[in-house]
This record gives structure tokens, sequence and C-alpha cells, in this order.
């Protein structure tokens, strides 16, 4: 266990090296939540639909902003670029002839991504305290929403950096047409309140639609918290199967790799 665990922190502390340099990813992994926030904040304090203070506004925005949008970004799309990235930098070719196993290089890209995805849900509800937001739920269960929520991009990332990203240029590209519409119909751009019939129908098979609709209930009114059981069991079926999926579709990879 001991050298599993230096294995992964090696692992976590190369890539994060590596994008410390790099910087830009890491701004706008920083600023893209901000922005995104006062945007959903700002529309939902003066939509017309809805009485509601400022704070109350940005409180209602952060779980859309935080699950909806920005870990989607960060942690999916960063680990489809992390996994593409070291394919086309022949990374995984060196790893094959060094002492690392298979499981703690997955595991180093997932705590990387957890870092970065716990950072982000820091920056988020503190920027929306101060804009007067008040969070009154259950902080413990709000955690573990995001942390499904971070298992699942991460697992979903897995599966499609290395079954479908062969380049860097697949990248967005990938991200754009599986993600947008995703988000859309999860709510992160648009309130669910607002949803027809039909599209919450359809939004029940999403998991960006759980993770928002969990995480708002965790961190809002106690009474309501009942209501969080079955996102939460949806949440945590989708996050081990994503998982366990990004593991074997990883185990895939390097099997052609080595053949190549």
């Amino acid at each position: 266990m001991i050298k599993y665990g230096r294995e992964i922190l090696a692992v976590a502390r190369r890539i994060l090296t590596e994008l410390l340099r790099r910087q830009r990813s890491l701004i706008f992994w920083t600023v893209f939540p901000i922005i995104l926030l006062v945007l959903n904040g700002y529309l939902l304090a003066e939509s017309t639909n809805l009485n509601i203070s400022d704070a109350e506004a940005y409180a209602i925005a952060v779980p859309a902003s935080l699950v909806g949008a920005a870990l989607f970004f960060s942690c999916l799309g960063g680990s489809v670029s992390t996994v593409v990235s070291e394919r086309e930098q022949q990374t995984l070719k060196r790893l094959f002839i060094s002492p690392l196993g298979g499981i703690s290089y997955f595991l180093g890209i997932f705590l990387v991504h957890t870092y970065i995805g716990l950072g982000q849900a820091l920056l988020i509800y503190t920027a929306a305290a101060l804009m007067g937001a008040e969070f009154s739920g259950y902080p413990s269960l709000a955690l573990l929403v995001i942390f499904l929520s971070i298992a699942s991009y991460v697992g979903v990332g897995f599966v499609l950096g290395t079954q479908f990203a062969r380049r860097t240029e697949d990248v967005n590209a990938l991200v754009a047409t599986f993600g947008v519409p995703l988000m859309i119909l999860g709510g992160a751009f648009v309130p669910s309140t607002l949803f027809p019939e039909l599209l919450l129908q359809l939004a029940a098979f999403n998991p960006i639609y759980h993770m928002v609709e969990a995480l708002t209930i965790a961190s809002g009114d106690r009474s309501e918290i009942l209501d969080i059981i079955p996102h939460l069991q949806f949440l945590v079926g989708f996050a081990v199967a994503m998982v366990a999926a990004g593991w074997l579709s990883y185990r895939r990879m390097i099997r052609v790799e080595r053949r190549l």
C-alpha cells in the first residue's frame, strides 16, 4: 500500500507540475467558474418569474455553476486532455519500462482532478458567500455530491480519452459534442424549474441533472433533505460504473499501445 501511495502521489505531482508550468489551464479553470456564477446569479436575480434577492440568486446558482459546468470542463475535459497528451508525448511508452503500476497511474490522474475540483468548489462557494449567499444544508452531503461528480467526470473522461480521442485536436470537438447538450439538459445554464415536462423526463437520465439537483438540496433547506436520496442513488451507481469503465478502457489502451 505504501508503494502504491508513493506512486500515486508521484504521478499526481508530475501532472500538477506540468499544469503549473503551462498555467493557462489553471487560470481558465479559476476564472471560468466565477464568470459562470456571476452570469447565472445575475440571470436568476433579474428573472421576472422569480421573486428572490441577489444573495438567494447566487446561492441557487452555485450548484449549476460548479457541478453542472465547472467540474465538467476541468475534470472531464481535463482528464481527456491529459490522457491524449500523454499518448502524444509517448509518456505511456516510457511508463511501460518503469516499475510504475497501471493502477497508480490511473489513480494519480484521478487525484489530480480531485484537487482541481475541490479547489473550484472552494472558490465558487467563497465567491458566492462574499456576494451574500447563505448555505444552511449539510456540508458533508454537499462534499459527497462533489466527490461523486468528480469521479463520474474523470471516469467518463478516461473512456472518451482512451477510446475516441487520438489527437489533441480531437478533445474540444469531443467534449463539445458530448457535453454541451448534457449541460443544457442538466440545468447548467437554464434552471430545470423552467423545463417543460418532456425535457424533465429526458433529464432524469442525465447525470448532470442529478448532480445539480443533489447539490442544490444538500446546500439548501434541511427540511427537503430526503429528496436527495434518489439523486444520490443515481450518482453512486453512475460514478461506480464510469470509474470501472474508465479503468477497463485504460487497460485496453495500454494493451493497444504496447503492440504499437
